[in-house]
């Protein structure tokens, strides 16, 4: 490529993956007659898929190489006034950078649900969703404007919604993608109101010319208050993230769409819809710079994400759900990083958290597989013997989980708790705390399940549902084995999971320098370093990412992940009877954690019931009283009993008249003698 990019090779990135979900979904399934069947279904998703993935990485390459930036219209939809709503591309660092990691993993997930899906009823249509979900990824990252951003926004939240519910004969689907749906129309009502409010006070939806009338913005006072217009802009904006990347209280959603097969969870999890809320503010930074109280909020709503649903983790026994407060987590940690002005930072760990978070999902499903449909962790037990690869695969992505020096997340993780200690917003405090205490909270959660699973003795042979499925476990895909032992995954499980484990080592070391201390993201991200020096400060620090490892190894987040791993080996593996006694010891923390803060309660019963009765009240009183009753059926009514009236003095009866007049006459005389005497 060129230093100036392609409009055409650009359009090929997401519509690759739109075509092959288009023709999987017309023709691979009930819908369109089931025409083709389903090694031409994968063959061509995973041809689109790939497709968007070289040029990416052309792309990429393109950028970091030669300078490369793109910045135009691709179709003008429609003028309103001085607003134009568009399709647009904006090519960048940033940009380039979520193009590959989208592609790549959506790639690796492509070819695992192939084993993992074998004989599913609902293969094709499967590969279908998921192409659709990655060009709903692509056009939302690949965005110059708002509009397009939203369009994107939104159509990952739909496909989601499909994958959630994919197995939509389990009422447990259907209540998990039902609550996904629900909690992020809460967060995209604050997202829609704060691309508005850019749309009315800067005139346009795209992103250049918002950001060059920042400065304006910055001045104004929100309409009939004392709240300056740039900071509500900024709440709003990130409330919307606070649904899509599932921060607290909105991430209720994320634990329950593991109703899901594996590979979405992967795909959700790790490279799509979970960091785009994390995008979305990185891309916004212009704004968000302008405003410290907005990212006071940003950081304190990150802190306690990262530390308190880290204790969730701890009390799960289910493997995915382990993964996926995992996500929670470290989503909080990117977050911190936005609030701390370090968005550069947020974005490098989305990128690490991608690989390895998606290598622990599918590694997670190879286990589901090796131990026939079985996710209880406390039925597996030493399958290292029998799942040598996924044994492997899951312990390079555990310890780049826990930030390891020399693995990927060690650069972006310690980069962040760094970031947020020379941090001096209001809230950085405890951020400080909330991350460096959940360094030693997800290693030990992360090595519970690691030892549970390729540890200790086999327990699979005691499970009490060893010939059915657990209520929450997924359906049995047609891994059909004579034998009750554990065992390795097919080769299309585990090669994405060699492929996820390489740069869940190497990616960190690799890009640390151009990513977070060069010019990587020039452009993208705007940080006033006149107020936040966090990014500066640490530049000055930094000499290369072997030093850095060097002094990881003496510096508190590796001791205190340290003490996690060996807290977790001595809990179950050398005294197993020890996490009981505590259990029964510290009963109320465990029911606490056990209903999840009775988040859950709370939704359901207080919130879904005020809403219901304020809905029943506005239907019963508002719609059948006021509406139905007064004006629709009271005007007629009211009409009716006047006709009725007028109808009984016009009888057509002449002697009917005759009275009435003679009355009349009778009533003036009586009014002239009396009133006007």
């Amino acid at each position: 490529m060129s230093a100036t990019l392609s409009a055409s090779s650009l359009l090929a990135v997401p519509l690759a993956p739109l075509v092959g979900a288009v023709v999987a979904g017309l023709f691979g399934t009930k819908f369109g007659g089931n025409h083709i069947g389903r090694r031409v279904t994968h063959s061509l998703t995973i041809l689109g898929v790939l497709v968007a993935f070289v040029i990416s990485a052309m792309t990429l390459k393109s950028v970091v190489a030669d300078g490369a930036r793109f910045n135009e219209t691709i179709y003008e939809w429609m003028t309103v006034g001085g607003l134009k709503m568009e399709i647009g591309f904006l090519i960048d660092g940033l940009t380039a950078m979520m193009m590959c990691v989208v592609t790549f993993v959506s790639l690796m997930v492509h070819i695992y649900t192939i084993g993992y899906m074998e004989e599913d009823d609902g293969y094709n249509r499967f590969f279908s969703y998921i192409s659709l979900f990655t060009f709903s990824m692509l056009m939302l990252v690949m965005s110059n404007n708002m509009l397009q951003l939203f369009f994107g926004w939104e159509a990952v939240g739909l496909v989601s919604y499909l994958l959630i519910g994919f197995w939509f004969n389990r009422p447990t689907a259907i209540f998990a993608n039902m609550k996904a749906f629900l909690v992020n129309r809460v967060g995209d009502f604050g997202f829609i109101l704060g691309i508005g409010l850019i749309a009315a006070y800067a005139g346009t939806l795209n992103y250049g010319e918002a950001f060059a009338k920042a400065d304006e913005l910055a001045k104004l006072a929100f309409p009939g208050t004392e709240w300056m217009l740039i900071t509500v802009i900024c709440i709003c904006l990130f409330i919307g993230a606070m649904g899509k990347s599932a921060q607290f209280p909105l991430h209720v959603w994320l634990p329950d769409s593991m109703e899901g097969p594996t590979p979405i969870s992967a795909l959700i999890h790790a490279a799509t819809m979970v960091t785009a809320g994390i995008f979305m503010v990185a891309r916004m930074s212009p704004l968000f710079e302008l405003s410290d109280t907005a990212l006071s909020f940003v950081l304190v709503i990150g802190a306690i994400t990262a530390l308190f649903m880290g204790f969730l983790g701890i009390i799960q026994n289910d493997i995915k759900r382990v993964v996926a407060y995992s996500t929670l987590s470290q989503l909080g940690y990117m977050t911190v990083a936005l609030g701390a002005s370090a968005y550069s930072a947020a974005v490098f760990h989305l990128m690490t958290h991608a690989f390895f978070k998606a290598l622990l999902f599918l590694g997670a499903g190879s286990v589901i597989i090796g131990m026939h449909h079985n996710q209880d962790i406390r039925w597996m037990g030493g399958l290292r013997k029998y799942m040598p690869i996924t044994w492997i695969t899951s312990l390079v992505g555990s310890l780049a989980l826990i930030g390891t020096p020399l693995f990927a997340g060690f650069y972006s993780k310690d980069t962040i708790i760094e970031a947020v200690h020379e941090s001096h917003l209001w809230g950085s405090g405890f951020a400080y705390f909330a991350v460096l205490a959940g360094v030693f909270v997800t290693a030990f959660y992360s090595f519970r399940m690691y030892f549970l699973v390729f540890h200790g003795k086999e327990r699979y042979d005691q499970n009490p549902d060893a010939h059915h499925h657990a209520a929450d476990a997924e359906p049995d895909h047609g891994h059909h084995d004579d034998h009750s032992k554990p065992h390795e995954s097919p080769w299309v499980v585990w090669l994405p999971l060699v492929l996820l484990a390489i740069p869940s080592v190497v990616i960190g070391f690799m890009t640390i320098q151009p990513m977070l201390y060069g010019d990587f993201f020039s452009g993208a991200i705007v940080i006033d370093e006149t107020k936040h020096e966090a990014m500066k400060e640490l530049a000055e620090a930094f000499h290369g990412p072997v030093a850095m490892a060097l002094h990881g190894l003496t510096a508190a987040p590796f001791w205190l992940a340290l003490a996690g791993v060996v807290l977790s080996w001595y809990m179950y593996l050398v005294n197993p009877a020890l996490p009981a006694a505590i259990k029964r010891a510290f009963g109320p923390i465990y029911r606490l954690l056990d209903n999840k803060y009775y988040m859950d309660w709370f939704n359901e019963n207080v919130i879904a019931r005020a809403t219901r009765a304020l809905g029943t009240g506005l239907w019963k009183g508002g719609d059948q009283g006021i509406i139905d009753g007064a004006i629709v059926n009271g005007s007629w009514k009211l009409v009716g009993r006047i006709a009725g009236a007028v109808r009984w003095m016009q009888s057509g009866y002449i002697y009917h008249y005759a009275f009435a007049m003679l009355l009349g006459i009778f009533v003036l005389m009586s009014y002239f003698v009396w009133f006007k005497r």
